[in-house]
């Protein structure tokens, strides 16, 4: 049986405070991880979650299945990374990848595991997409 992790990002004002939120579903429980960056960017936190997620379950393994609602995400590590490495950390258009610094440590922390990686439509009543989302919106308001 895989461990189902969810994970979501939130911003106030992109750029603007705010937070990540991770819910694990594994072996008939449940953990819930979340913070919060004063100045940062939706997309940084969507990275951010999944990041925070695998170092949390980096000595598990089991298969990860991971649901994301963030399209960036999930493309970036499974279709663009592969090429953005190859053309030195630039994109097709020849710029310099966003938030390299991130992908490098997702990049790093997905090796020798099993990570299925599945889009999930957010805001539609999936479960786990919404308490990530919870989680993420409280990472974003509770930045001291």
């Amino acid at each position: 049986m895989s461990i189902k992790v969810y994970t979501d990002g939130a911003c106030r004002g992109n750029p603007g405070p705010g937070g990540w939120g991770v819910f694990i579903i594994y072996n008939d429980s449940t953990k819930e991880l979340f913070n919060g960056q004063k100045e940062t960017t939706n997309n940084q936190m969507e990275i951010l979650a999944a990041i925070e997620a695998l170092k949390y379950l980096k000595d598990e393994e089991q298969e990860i299945t991971l649901y994301t609602d963030s399209n960036y995400v999930r493309k970036g590590i499974t279709e663009w990374i592969n090429n953005w490495k190859i053309n030195n950390w630039r994109t097709a258009s020849k710029k310099p990848v966003a938030n390299k610094e991130l992908w490098i440590e997702l990049d790093e922390l997905t090796l020798n595991k099993k990570i299925t990686w599945n889009w999930v439509k957010g805001h539609s009543g999936d479960p786990g997409n919404e308490r990530a989302d919870q989680l993420a919106n409280f990472g974003a308001d509770n930045v001291s």
